[in-house]
């Protein structure tokens, strides 16, 4: 049985500029979460498929995936894939790139996702283990269909950040896409702030990047950073998060924090009313 009796958490983890540490960090901190007895689950929703092959799954080996939850209507039930590190996986596979053409067309695609984990969550209320307490969307590096449908779904959105090269533009569109959304189709969705990746605390420029984020965006930092390592390179190829292949690396020891700070941040109360993401301070 899951240890958390409050409502399940649905966090999406956004970022539409590539290399920032995205996937790694849905892997690491489900894994985290999971070492800390909570039940959960992750939803590739990256054609790449990064995700799905970083857990040890072949996507070219998959008959059906998140592809065919979103544009054919198959139950997710069917599709999720339990792994060794302990999270459930709602897989991707190529075929998910021709979904934002096929939702482009489709009456109320930004809620296909909602969709799909509330169906989910009602196959699961009645079984022993119930709902997942955490489900953790991985976003493709866009700002299309998929990523606002993910939004959509969402409690909250966590958004990790390069502390090597911070990309001003790219945040204030993610903020602005989030913004849309809340006016839109999801009033209750809170950014829940920046998680600096990649951190190297020996450059002046990491420091004082990770000492600005708060200020530019006018964003939370989750802390703490996370350093950069081989490490973390290394994961993917034994299909396993770092946690599992390095358990007292520096990597694995942040993630762990993290997911604490996360869960703790999800206890808070939701606030009466969401005001627009502020842009970066020029």
């Amino acid at each position: 049985m899951s240890i958390q009796s409050a409502p399940s958490v649905t966090l999406a983890v956004a970022n539409q500029k590539g290399g920032v540490a995205k996937t790694t960090s849905i892997a690491s901190i489900g894994a985290a979460l999971a070492e800390l007895g909570h039940r959960v689950l992750l939803v590739d929703l990256d054609p790449q498929a990064c995700l799905t092959f970083s857990l040890g799954i072949d996507p070219e080996d998959l008959e059906v995936s998140v592809h065919h939850v979103l544009t054919q209507g198959v139950d997710p039930a069917e599709v999720i894939i339990a792994t060794e590190d302990g999270v459930d996986l709602l897989p991707a596979t190529i075929e998910l790139a021709r979904a934002e053409a096929d939702l482009l067309t489709r009456t109320g695609r930004e809620h296909v996702i909602k969709g799909a984990l509330e169906q989910l969550a009602d196959d699961l209320a009645d079984t022993e283990e119930g709902p997942y307490d955490w489900v953790l969307l991985d976003c493709p590096p866009s700002l299309g269909v998929l990523t606002v449908a993910a939004l959509t779904a969402a409690d909250g959105v966590l958004v990790p950040l390069q502390c090597e090269t911070l990309s001003h533009r790219g945040v204030g569109q993610l903020l602005d896409t989030v913004h849309d959304v809340r006016r839109f189709t999801n009033r209750g969705l809170e950014v829940w702030g920046v998680l600096p990746t990649l951190y190297d605390g020996r450059t002046n420029h990491a420091r004082t990047v990770l000492e600005t984020i708060s200020d530019t965006y006018d964003l939370e930092v989750v802390e703490p950073p996370i350093p950069k390592t081989i490490k973390f390179a290394e994961a993917p190829a034994a299909g396993r998060s770092i946690l599992a292949t390095s358990r007292t690396n520096k990597g694995a020891q942040a993630y762990r924090e993290v997911a604490v700070n996360l869960v703790e941040r999800a206890s808070r109360p939701k606030k009466k009313a969401a005001k627009k993401p502020a842009r970066a301070k020029k």
